[in-house]
């Protein structure tokens, strides 16, 4: 992206794939018309804990992810629908306390359905996690197998901002 003066500007995204137990995150950054990976992970929470203790760990190492790769927005996989009511509320309050995180920081915050996410990076809204995981690889130049698959799911989903809104607000290409 070039700004106003024809500067060449940087972005960040930060891809979230909630839950409380495993919560993924992913970073790609994008200068010009180029994007990489610049970390991935899973923030795990022992589920021997409390609830809310867990909510709190969350919590701090969402603010710490914030602070250290400033994104410019914040993007999530929206929850649909769960067959497992405790995992959807786990999920629900991860989603929470990230999105609350996000804005109080100063992001932008976007969420995605599971089909947005499928169709925009594998260009098929029904592809299975081997085939994300597989084309989140593909399109950001990684090499070795992306584990746990949270991991991918959550460049996934950052890809998926970059596919819809690639050029921040105010910025020419």
């Amino acid at each position: 992206f070039r700004d106003r003066q024809g500067r060449v500007e940087r972005m960040f995204v930060l891809g979230i794939d909630p839950g409380l137990s495993r919560c993924g995150y992913g970073v790609v950054e994008k200068r010009g018309h180029r994007q990489r990976a610049v970390a991935a992970g899973v923030v795990r929470t022992d589920t021997a804990d409390n609830t809310p203790d867990r909510l709190a760990e969350l919590q701090g190492e969402i603010r710490s992810l914030i602070r250290d790769f400033t994104p410019s927005v914040v993007a999530l996989e929206r929850v649909l629908f769960q067959t497992n009511v405790r995992t959807a509320m786990g999920v629900g309050q991860a989603s929470g306390i990230v999105m609350a995180e996000a804005i109080n920081a100063g992001c932008k915050v976007v969420e995605y359905s599971p089909n947005e996410i499928k169709l925009a990076v594998a260009g098929d809204g029904s592809a299975d996690k081997d085939q994300m995981e597989h084309m989140v690889r593909l399109l950001l130049d990684i090499k070795k197998p992306l584990r746990p698959v949270d991991a991918a799911d959550a460049l996934g989903i950052a890809l998926t901002y970059l596919a819809h809104h690639g050029i921040p607000e105010g910025m020419g290409a």
